[in-house]
């Protein structure tokens, strides 16, 4: 099931924001991300706040979500006030948002341009399961103003979809990222999990092998995590799967990486590789570069000016909110300065373009100078005043982040 919220200090009703999250707001970039609660299963390893039909309950329904959606941005505008905001990206995530009419999809965007305006070359992304599209669907979503779609992948081989339950055929997302190039997506993302149980490295050279061959400018590749109350930590609880192997993880990263490498993509954040810079995905470098969005969605978790919050969890509870006139936040946290720095710190090490040496607090310096003897980041770079993640780096970027933010 999905993880609980966080805690944090009451939401107004109003989602009234304080003078300090509003200070310099149109100034720092701006983004949209909008959170589509649907699923038709729930994956194995998934404990995202999504809803199969059988979840969801009364109150909330796939037919009214977009007008419920469009309230909660009309909404944003209202809080936000009459600042020039022009959203630079878009995002929709999920579940499976491409579960929704693409119309929907399209009329959500519609309205966060009329209310904010896009701003020229917007980058509008939305995720998909290769098998909730068609040729038909993907150009009526590119006609509606999509520019990037990112698939699950996962996998390409059988026997690993099967452990994580997810419920499309090996091959059919290559098949899906040529119908998108069909449909005009000049940017196309997928998605790969590696070091799930039961698949050899030959398993998984051969799914980057088939991730590479479909042509997408853009890959994503990430380790498997088992979070608690999900099916696949019980089944691993219950001794039916074993625990996926850190040293395995490490291995499978640079297989990724010599791979992808060789075959033209280069990394740019930890688990992310793009053909060139023009493939990157700008929304997450949006969130990795401390820029503002308004989070859209049960659930979603929204940051302006280092207030943080997130809306009530159930689409039922979240749109009876909307209808009342009330915001959704559920609660939130204004975060103070030194941990928005550890943030800053935590998220951009993460980036090729690394951390500036000159924001590096004092009683950190000696953990830095011997990350670069130890091979953990780029000497050239640290010459250069910046801390860049070695490969080896990357393979430890969450340990070193530990020693230099302790």
């Amino acid at each position: 099931m999905p993880s609980t919220l966080p805690d944090g200090d009451p939401a107004p009703p109003s989602g009234e924001l304080p003078e300090s999250a509003l200070r310099g707001l149109g100034e720092r970039p701006f983004g949209f991300y909008v959170h589509v609660p649907f699923c038709v299963t729930r994956c194995g390893y998934c404990d995202f706040n999504t809803y199969t039909a059988a979840e969801l309950g009364p109150g909330a329904s796939h037919r009214d979500y977009a007008d419920t959606a469009i309230d909660e941005v009309r909404l944003a505008r209202r809080v936000l006030g009459t600042a020039d905001l022009p959203v630079e990206t878009v995002f929709f995530g999920g579940g499976t948002p491409t579960l929704l009419p693409a119309g929907d999809l399209a009329r959500i965007l519609a309205a966060i341009d009329e209310e904010f305006g896009l701003r020229p070359g917007a980058e509008v992304t939305t995720e998909a399961n290769p098998e909730s599209v068609d040729p038909g669907y993907l150009a009526e979503l590119r006609a509606g103003g999509f520019n990037r779609i990112s698939f699950g992948m996962q996998s390409a081989k059988e026997h690993v979809l099967k452990v994580l339950d997810r419920h499309h055929t090996p091959g059919r997302a290559a098949q899906a990222v040529r119908e998108a190039r069909q449909a005009g997506f000049a940017h196309v993302n997928l998605d790969l999990i590696y070091s799930t149980p039961g698949e050899s490295d030959d398993d998984w050279r051969a799914s980057l092998e088939a991730a590479i061959a479909a042509g997408p400018d853009h890959v994503s590749a990430y380790s498997l995590i088992v979070e608690e109350g999900t099916r696949l930590a019980a089944r691993i609880r219950r001794g039916e799967l074993p625990m996926p192997d850190d040293d395995v993880a490490a291995d499978r990263y640079l297989i990724a990486d010599e791979l992808l490498a060789k075959a033209g993509y280069s990394w740019y954040e930890v688990s992310n590789w793009a053909g060139s810079e023009a493939g990157r995905c700008r929304h997450n470098l949006l969130y990795w570069t401390g820029g503002d969005w308004w989070a859209v969605g049960p659930g979603a978790h929204s940051h302006v000016g280092g207030t943080r919050w997130w809306n009530v969890k159930h689409p039922a509870a979240y749109a009876q909110r909307l209808a009342q006139g009330l915001s959704p936040a559920h609660a939130r946290e204004v975060l103070e300065d030194a941990d928005r720095e550890v943030e800053r710190l935590m998220l951009e090490l993460r980036l090729i373009t690394g951390y500036p040496l000159g924001d590096v607090a004092p009683g950190a310096r000696l953990a830095v100078a011997r990350a670069v003897g130890d091979g953990l980041l780029e000497q050239e770079a640290f010459k250069a005043g910046r801390m860049v993640l070695t490969l080896r780096g990357r393979l430890l970027a969450d340990a070193l982040i530990r020693d230099l933010t302790l």
